[in-house]
């Protein structure tokens, strides 16, 4: 990853926010909570935002892709996650 893990912030949540429904798609699963808890970005030809994300029953850890002219695409999603467990490049 590009960038240390930090604290999430309304950029982070916004970029959540703005994809829960295709992060949700790729789970299966329906969010009430969905707060962002902590993530990093990876520069590339864009960015990659990797996201820990709780969602009141578990942790998901989302990997979303925002390319240069702002439209964003969900490549991937990890279910099953803790409050502890290491946000990593996926």
């Amino acid at each position: 990853m590009g960038t240390a893990i930090k604290p999430a912030d309304a950029v982070a949540q916004e970029v959540a926010t703005a994809n829960k429904g295709d992060i949700e798609g790729k789970t299966g699963k329906t969010y009430g909570t969905f707060d962002v808890v902590s993530y990093g970005t990876q520069l590339v030809a864009g960015t990659n935002y990797f996201l820990k994300i709780n969602t009141g029953d578990e942790h998901i850890h989302a990997r979303v892709y925002k390319d240069l002219g702002g439209d964003y695409s969900v490549h991937s999603v990890q279910e099953g996650k803790s409050a502890d467990d290491e946000l990593a490049y996926f």
